[in-house]
């Protein structure tokens, strides 16, 4: 069976294309890519897109796939090797805390929108108290459920990648009492689908676009630019 044309819609600095790109890496799945301005979004994408949101995959430019995790099971399921636990009960345990997954990245993206200290440390609270819910699922390592890489890590190597870059400007001290959470994200960060699902200007392009937000977080960077 010839494997579909894939042509990924993306954009730079989403961490739900980067999950994508890792399972196509992990894959080892062919793909074109395009990133688009989110900001000035093209007429094509709207018509693709209806949800307005990347990442979408056109497969052979006739169908088109949107939501990162539509995708990634999608991917996995077309190729051999699944990324899945084969026991059904341990497959459905990983969905759901993919699911938890999302709802971190929904909490950092207050963080890094938060205009007083107070609301960004609540904020920062409730993600460390999060990433207390996941250390106790964890076992010895040093993937989400061993030694054997699957789709959830895929989920968390971008999010943890957020905090890689907030720790060059800011010592917030997410994992200081949570060591599995910190073996799983140091393995990640050493993955080689995971380093490539981004640029190798990624970390400036982040600091831009928070800079840019005029937060609480654009002050620490801002403070330690100064202080440098």
């Amino acid at each position: 069976m010839t494997q579909p044309d894939f042509h990924l819609i993306a954009h730079v600095l989403c961490p739900y294309v980067q999950r994508s790109i890792i399972t196509l890496k992990e894959k080892d799945i062919p793909y074109t890519r395009t990133d688009i301005n989110l900001a000035k979004k093209p007429p094509w994408f709207k018509q693709k897109s209806p949800l307005g949101k990347v990442p979408i995959l056109l497969v052979d430019e006739e169908y088109t796939l949107f939501e990162s995790a539509i995708i990634c099971e999608y991917l996995n399921e077309i190729t051999p090797a699944s990324l899945h636990p084969v026991d059904n009960l341990e497959k459905a345990h990983h969905r759901a805390w993919i699911e938890f997954g999302s709802s971190i990245l929904n909490k950092i993206s207050s963080l890094y929108n938060a205009n007083e200290a107070p609301h960004f440390q609540r904020i920062h609270t409730e993600i460390q108290d999060k990433f207390g819910h996941i250390e106790a699922e964890l076992n010895d390592g040093p993937f989400f459920s061993g030694e054997k890489f699957h789709l959830i890590d895929a989920v968390y190597g971008p999010i943890f990648r957020y905090f890689d870059v907030f720790d060059t400007f800011a010592d917030l001290g997410t994992f200081d009492t949570l060591p599995k959470c910190q073996l799983w994200r140091s393995t990640l960060q050493q993955r080689k689908s995971v380093q490539q699902a981004v640029s190798q200007d990624y970390p400036d392009l982040l600091i831009k676009f928070l800079i840019a937000r005029e937060s609480y977080l654009s002050k620490l960077i801002k403070l330690k630019k100064i202080s440098n």
